[in-house]
Order: C-alpha cells, then structure tokens, then sequence
C-alpha cells in the first residue's frame, strides 16, 4: 500500500489492484487511529470516520488533485507503480 500524499498527520495511500472492494476510484486516508476510504471523483467519504476538520482537508487535497490522483489509482488497479503527489499547504 504506497502513501502518496502526507498532509497535517493524514496519509493518503492506495493499494495495488484495489478496483473490487468498491468500485470505483478511491483512496485509502489514515489519521492517528482512525481510517476512511474517500471517492476520488466527488471527495465523498465510502467508509470509515476522520474528525470532520480532516474530512474537509481530504476534500479540498482531491478537489486540487484530482487529476493526478485518478492518474495514480489507474496505475495502481494495474499493480504499477505509482507517483507522490503533492501535499496540501
């Protein structure tokens, strides 16, 4: 599972060949203890619970990434590598 981002304790990562759970581009956010599963298209939270502030942050990093995120889950439902993408600031 390869971290692509890290932003304010969050690490947002994806899993190789991880197109059957869900279906549908997502990704994989950890926080201190908890964990979710955002929609790469829409920043809709699928699983999971974050406090509301990082849900926000979540949001806006897909909102200004999406692109390169979707770029990211393509190669990785392939099992290829995949690229870091950069934080929110």
């Amino acid at each position: 599972m390869p971290t692509i981002s890290m932003f304010y304790g969050l690490l947002v990562s994806l899993y190789f060949r991880d197109n059957r759970r869900h279906r549908l581009p997502h990704v994989h956010v950890s926080y201190q203890d908890s964990e979710a599963v955002f929609a790469i298209a829409d920043g809709r939270l699928l699983r999971g619970r974050l406090p509301q502030g990082k849900v926000r942050l979540v949001q806006a990093w897909l909102e200004i990434h999406r692109e390169d995120v979707m770029a990211d889950w393509e190669l990785a439902s392939r099992g290829e590598p995949v690229f870091t993408i950069e934080p929110l600031k």
